[in-house]
């Protein structure tokens, strides 16, 4: 048993049979190893609950800054058109009531500027309708970025397992087609694919 025991210690003291122990035992584990595939109903549901909570999942993490960032210009296009709203609203009506000490509407206007009341009204409520639209899009947009979130999780999960391997080929060859509406046959190409 002695001798039995030293020959292994010399066994695994070689470099060469080391070597090939541990790349045998490599190859093993790599065989072992189950491919990680995510379920697209949960990446689906997490993405729902926490925008960019089924990119994680799917392990995507590079599409993050894509969402926040999406996230993050609709969420100041909406301050911005919201602001701006406002701001010629409260305009709008200051020009529209009888008081002259409410006056905003000069703030929004160029320097040595000349507008007629009318054109005033008119030019007001136009910026006025247009920064409405503006940021009622802005509301539209951020759901719009949501839900691509969403639908990005679910796809990328449900095709994680697709079969992408180099055997994809297509193959063109002469062929003989049967002809029914003559008699005899003709030629022609057919092409197939592989995959």
């Amino acid at each position: 048993m002695a001798l039995a025991n030293q020959r292994n210690i010399k066994k695994l003291s070689s470099p060469v049979l080391l070597a090939d122990s541990l790349k045998n035992d490599s190859v093993n584990f790599a065989k072992n190893k189950k491919q990680w595939i995510p379920n697209s109903g949960k990446a689906t549901w997490l993405a729902v609950i926490f925008p960019g909570g089924g990119q994680i999942y799917n392990k995507k993490y590079w599409k993050l800054p894509i969402i926040y960032g999406g996230f993050a210009g609709c969420a100041y296009a909406l301050s911005w058109n919201n602001k701006m709203y406002k701001d010629y609203s409260q305009a709008y009506m200051d020009l529209m009531d009888d008081n002259e000490n409410t006056n905003s509407y000069l703030d929004l206007l160029p320097p040595n500027a000349n507008y007629t009341d009318s054109q005033l009204q008119s030019v007001l409520k136009k910026r006025k309708d247009m920064y409405r639209r503006y940021r009622d899009m802005s509301i539209f947009a951020f759901i719009g970025v949501y839900l691509v979130s969403i639908i990005d999780a679910y796809v990328d999960a449900e095709l994680s397992s697709f079969d992408i391997t180099p055997d994809l080929s297509m193959k063109v060859e002469p062929t003989i087609i049967n002809n029914r509406t003559q008699a005899g046959k003709s030629v022609g190409l057919q092409c197939s694919f592989r995959f």
